[in-house]
């Protein structure tokens, strides 16, 4: 027996437990994995920047007396009736059919209640959140489901998708157990069959015929309505100029801390580029055109807190929108349910199977039985409650540095923690005046 101690066990990085487990699942199974939710991987992102407060070189603005302003115009070059908003945190498209009903109804209620607008999603227009939606903006997307000139007509602003951040370059999904007969009905599908939306609109080949469908929306909605378009955060530069140059008034630009309700892990991991790479490069392209605040620029994935919606204005976004926050909110993945998560294979907190259907919380669902769960009136008031706590937030660190506009925060009120950061974002190393990548290195 030897007198020296075995070196313990040393567990690979390059195959980890996780990867392992990953392997041996699509060993037994031969099919690629499906989950909802984001990236769970380490990304760089605003945790990643500090604001710069105000001291002797800068004036703050004293908290609570001193005016800091919040609202926005969305959609002023074209629209007759451009939007304004009280705050510039919106709530991003999640589709009838990937939300149930009441999520739905509980969405209007609540960005209702704090002056902004919500978004239908994929799967056309409900009445639950038409109703509850004192302003709502319409998803035209590839798949077309649901979509009729009407809705078109009833809405306040139109956004075509053309991207999305989990899943750039991809199309969505809706299992068949979520496709109930309302879903079906709505969406001219059969029920209970699995169905995947097209990642291209079918009646383009290229961005040309972005502009010409841009055009015939217009016409159906008699200019009245912001057209939005929304991109992928992969090639945020030229895309933004091409949305810009197809004639849209609104860029929505989503990185790939995004959520989505079902797609492909290996997209959701693999596929795009954070939010905090995207935004400067789409700034860029709207200051190339002359364009910045014109055009106006709405960013998501990941948006959290009230620090996450000042930084990205101070990098020159002009509203941000939140998707995975706002279920949160409503009371996904509380852990009130943690039981019956547990029965799920799960946990409060880690669960993204929501094309199962089978959402506890009864937001993820089509399931009577676990929608009637979900209060859409205690659901909106929590909402309200978090897009306020959200706006609060973003004045206080605005008065710090000084402005009495969310929309004059910039980024010489920011420096970052790590080199990746600074890259990123395009402001300097903390201590530093180095922004990696300019200044000749």
């Amino acid at each position: 027996m030897s007198d020296f101690p075995h070196t313990p066990p040393k567990q690979s990085w390059t195959y980890s437990n996780d990867v392992n487990a990953e392997i041996r699942r699509a060993a037994a199974t031969g099919i690629y994995d499906i989950r909802g939710g984001g990236s769970k991987r380490k990304l760089p992102h605003f945790d990643d920047l500090l604001f710069l407060g105000a001291s002797i070189s800068r004036y703050p603005l004293e908290g609570y007396r001193e005016k800091c302003a919040t609202d926005v115009w969305l959609g002023t070059r074209y629209a007759k009736k451009p939007i304004h908003l009280d705050i510039p945190v919106t709530i991003a498209g999640m589709s009838f059919g990937a939300l149930s009903g009441p999520a739905k109804e509980a969405l209007g209620r609540g960005a209702s209640a704090a002056g902004t607008s919500t978004t239908t999603g994929d799967g056309g227009m409900t009445e639950e959140e038409r109703g509850h939606s004192n302003t709502l903006v319409y998803q035209y997307l590839p798949s077309r489901y649901g979509m009729n000139p009407d809705d078109l007509r009833r809405a306040d602003a139109i956004e075509v998708v053309v991207g999305q951040g989990a899943k750039p370059g991809g199309g969505g999904m809706l299992l068949g157990q979520k496709i109930s007969d309302r879903v079906a009905k709505m969406r001219n599908l059969p029920k209970g069959i699995d169905q995947r939306s097209a990642c291209r609109h079918p009646d383009w080949t290229g961005p040309d015929d972005l502009e010409i469908k841009i055009m015939e929306i217009r016409e159906i909605t008699d200019w009245e309505k912001p057209i939005y378009v929304k991109i992928g955060g992969a090639r945020p530069y030229y895309d933004t100029a091409l949305a810009v140059k197809a004639g849209a008034d609104v860029v929505v630009l989503d990185g790939m801390q995004g959520g989505t309700a079902a797609t492909q892990d290996v997209f959701i991991e693999n596929v795009g580029m954070p939010i905090l790479a995207c935004i400067p490069l789409a700034v860029k392209a709207l200051q190339d055109l002359g364009m910045h605040r014109k055009v106006q620029l709405i960013v998501s994935g990941g948006i959290r807190t009230g620090a996450d919606v000042a930084k990205a204005m101070a990098l020159g976004a002009d509203a941000v929108a939140i998707g995975t926050a706002a279920l949160i909110a409503l009371g996904d993945n509380d852990p009130q349910w943690e039981s019956a998560y547990n029965k799920l294979g799960t946990t409060a907190g880690a669960y993204d199977d929501w094309h199962e259907g089978k959402d506890p919380a009864g937001i993820t669902t089509q399931d009577p039985e676990l929608f009637n769960r979900f209060d859409p009136i205690l659901g909106g008031r929590r909402l309200k409650n978090y897009l306020k706590v959200l706006t609060l937030e973003a004045q206080t660190i605005a008065r710090a540095c000084g402005k009495n506009h969310l929309h004059n925060l910039e980024p010489e009120d920011l420096c970052a923690l790590t080199i990746e950061g600074a890259a990123m974002a395009g402001v300097p190393l903390a201590g530093t005046n180095w922004i990696p990548g300019k200044n000749g290195f």
